[in-house]
This record gives C-alpha cells, structure tokens and sequence, in this order.
C-alpha cells in the first residue's frame, strides 16, 4: 500500500476508533493511563469523514462507556446530562469540518486551526460540564463561586489533553502530507 492510499479518508477511522478505544475508559488519565482522546478523535473525523461517521463514533462512544461501567468504572459522570454529550462532540465535529477548508497545514494556517480547535473545545467544556452541574442532580446547593473553582480545576485539563492530541494529530498529518515528497527526493538521489 502507497502513501497516496493511507491520505485516503477510507482508511482514517481506524486510528480514529483505535485512539478512542484505548483512551476513553479514564477521562483524564493517570499514570497508568492516556487521558480521554474523544475531543480531538471527534474533530480529526469532522475533519476528514462523512456524516455517518460522527454517528458512528457516538454509538461507540456510548457502547464504551456502557463496558467501562459495567467493569467496575465509575458512572459518576452518568446522569441525564449526558446527552449533552451529542452537541459537545458536534462542536469539536463543526470545527473539524470548517478547519477541512485549510489545506495547505502552512505556519499561518495551522495557527488558526489550533485557535479554532482551542476555542472549540472551550465551546464543548463549556456544554458538557454545564450542564453536569446544571442537571446532574448532584450539585443543588452549589453557589456560583464553588462553581467557577471547580471550572478552574476541571478546565485545564479537559482542554489541555484535546490540544495535545490535536497537536499530535496536525502534526502525524503534516508528516504524512511531507511523506510523497521525501520519498520522491529519495528516489533522486538514487
């Protein structure tokens, strides 16, 4: 197989699916474990793939979760808030299908897609640990100060793991983008 047929989107859902299969059991992760790669494996499909995938990837999402707590996980974080879920994989989606009309993975554009992809996720924390508080049931005397505390603890790190996988994601495509054109110096040289 080329590397003209691995830029194929046929063949991107399988690191998708491989990233979010390994990592999603511990949201932020520990030493033992990688933090969530949901975040960011929702973006990199909105920005390669077709409607079914995003789909797809809730169905599996869901269906990971479902195994985690069925194997001793803790389903703290399941409540009727987690449907909001739905639209806080759909912003990091939108941002992956407007961060597609970039092509050229220059300095200036990458920039402006890692700007997009911080305040996407920003978006997405914003939805998901809203509505938790708002309607988890298990914060009903929390004042607003305790709220923005616990916003202050949280943040960082939801956004920080998505950035990074992000910044591993652009930068895996930059390599294989750069791939052709190695391979093709390469074959002059030889």
């Amino acid at each position: 197989m080329n590397i003209k047929q691995w830029l194929q989107v046929e063949y991107l859902p399988i690191p998708l699916i491989a990233a979010m299969v390994l990592t999603r059991f511990h949201h932020f992760g520990d030493v033992l474990h990688l933090p969530d790669a949901s975040l960011a494996v929702f973006f990199f499909a909105g920005f390669y793939r077709k409607k079914a995938l995003f789909g797809f990837l809730l169905v599996m999402a869901g269906l990971i979760d479902y195994l985690a707590i069925a194997n001793g996980t803790s389903s703290w974080c399941v409540s009727p808030a987690y449907v909001f879920l739905i639209p806080t994989y759909a912003v990091m989606w939108f941002a992956g299908r407007y961060c597609s009309a970039f092509k050229s993975l220059n300095i200036t554009e990458l920039a402006m897609q890692f700007g997009i992809v911080t305040l996407a996720t920003s978006v997405a924390f914003a939805i998901s640990n809203g509505s938790f508080y708002v309607l988890s049931g298990r914060y009903t005397d929390l004042s607003w100060g305790q709220y923005l505390a616990r916003v202050a603890q949280y943040y960082p790190l939801y956004v920080g793991s998505a950035l990074v996988y992000a910044l591993l994601g652009y930068g895996i495509m930059k390599l294989v983008k750069s791939l052709p054109a190695l391979v093709a110096k390469h074959e002059e040289v030889l």
